[in-house]
């Protein structure tokens, strides 16, 4: 059993039949029913293409902090490589600073030398002062 809505002003007063106006209420619906989903995949195809956009800036930046990570692990290593030669250079010298030392104290010794000699390498510098 189907069941006709009519539209109190329009079925008698206009003196169409009834089942047009149907027709018509529902043409009128299926267009605006396309029209919506129309509109729904345009909005779905944007945001994809947003989200596309996204994923493409997040990789290039996370590119660059990759290189970025990259390049200062490589500068730690180099500095790490050219610390440890510095400590090497430093013990080797202050080892030669203590054979050197012994060097003059065996030569006060043998000299009977009384006189001290000035070691420029434990006295600091005079650092220059602004007048």
């Amino acid at each position: 059993m189907t069941t006709i809505l009519r539209n109190p002003n329009s079925s008698r007063s206009e003196g169409g039949d009834p089942n047009i106006v149907i027709d018509e209420r529902k043409r009128k619906r299926r267009l605006s029913n396309r029209e919506s989903a129309r509109r729904s995949r345009m909005r779905k195809q944007k945001q994809l293409k947003d989200l596309n956009n996204e994923i493409n800036t997040l990789q290039t930046a996370n590119k660059n902090i990759i290189e970025t990570i990259t390049i200062k692990e490589e500068a730690c290593v180099k500095t790490e490589a050219e610390k440890q030669i510095m400590r090497a250079q430093t013990m080797e010298l202050t080892e030669r600073l203590q054979f050197m030392s012994s060097i003059v104290e065996n030569a006060k010794e043998v000299s009977g030398l009384s006189a001290e000699i000035p070691d420029p390498l434990l006295t600091p510098w005079p650092i220059p002062h602004p007048i």
